[in-house]
């Protein structure tokens, strides 16, 4: 009798234990494979080279964040000692390391320099922050300052107060995020710009008797009904530098995208490098400002062609705005 009670306990004890033990698999499986799916979806699409459709684009912008569910997920695979899971979790951090990593031409141009000069471009939000861009243009004197969303007023501003200093520039007038402005202490040959939402002037500045294209970008944002534009209108962006790779090319402003949508990569894979990280500040958030450095993606860049070398990198947190301002000393090399 108390052998059969005993084995009966047993039996007992060891159909309840399973039965914990799938619960928990039940418990740390199940999450796992939500978040593991979900992520698979955005790696997945970096991978192929896609930025497929909302709301794939604007959780690329954010790629690197990833990583936070990801390593929630393996933590839930382990409770739950769901070895395959494990597995799939391992294989997305090691994609998403790779994708993490800087993209793009690193290589110094070759030939000697021929021309230096210092590259501004802000997003001043509606025209708000412009009297910080002028306190700050007037602080670090670059020669040619790249400013988008600059409406009338932020317009009749830079008249007023920078004119002087710089005299020329090229312009597309607009309210609210409408208006761009470049402005140059170079002497400027207007262009036809980029035809958009948001205005994309352009120039050719005379640098110290050397050409230079000048193209200033604001894309629409790939906000949910409009990723179609966001991306027309980077490969009109693209269409500048292919139109003559030969020329010596900047690009500059708000391109609302960052390394990891295709979109942008296609325009760097046109002969462009990113001149933040060619000084060594990949991956600096510059949107949205309010909370960066604990949360934002680096879609403001001053993008230039293969004669250029870049250095000191800097990131300025005016008032009123949700960009950062981005500042950068270029130098143009005969023969790059």
């Amino acid at each position: 009798m108390n052998t059969a009670t005993a084995g009966t306990a047993e039996w007992a004890d060891t159909g309840e234990g399973t039965g914990h033990r799938r619960g928990k698999r039940r418990f740390g499986g199940r999450p796992a494979a939500l978040l593991f799916t979900g992520v698979s979806v955005i790696v997945g699409c970096r991978a192929v080279g896609t930025d497929a459709v909302t709301p794939v684009p604007q959780l690329l912008a954010f790629l690197p964040w990833l990583l936070v569910p990801t390593a929630l997920g393996l933590l839930f695979t382990l409770l739950a000692r769901w070895w395959t899971g494990a597995v799939w979790g391992v294989v997305l951090l090691g994609l998403l390391a790779w994708f993490i990593e800087p993209y793009g031409r690193t290589g110094a141009p070759a030939g000697p320099p021929v021309a230096e000069f210092r590259v501004m471009t802000s997003n001043v939000e509606f025209g708000r922050a412009t009297p910080g861009l002028v306190d700050a243009v007037r602080r670090l004197k670059p020669d040619l300052v790249f400013v988008q969303e600059c409406d009338d007023l932020c317009d009749a501003l830079l008249r007023r107060e920078l004119t002087a200093d710089y005299p020329h520039r090229q312009a597309v007038g607009g309210g609210g995020a409408e208006g761009s402005v470049i402005l140059s202490r170079f002497p400027l040959r207007g262009t036809d710009g980029v035809p958009g939402t948001l205005g994309m002037p352009g120039a050719v500045a005379d640098v110290d008797g050397h050409d230079v294209r000048l193209q200033l970008a604001h894309p629409m944002p790939p906000v949910p009904g409009q990723v179609d534009v966001w991306e027309r209108e980077l490969r009109g962006l693209r269409d500048v530098v292919t139109a003559d790779p030969t020329v010596p090319t900047v690009l500059a402003g708000d391109f609302n995208a960052s390394q990891d949508h295709a979109a942008f990569r296609r325009l760097l894979d046109s002969g462009l490098s990113d001149a933040a990280r060619l000084g060594g500040a990949h991956r600096v958030p510059t949107w949205p400002a309010r909370t960066t450095p604990v949360f934002g993606a680096q879609i403001d860049h001053v993008l230039v062609s293969r004669q250029f070398a870049a250095d000191r990198p800097r990131f300025l947190d005016l008032a009123d705005t949700d960009h950062r301002t981005l500042v950068v000393d270029l130098a143009l090399h005969h023969g790059g």
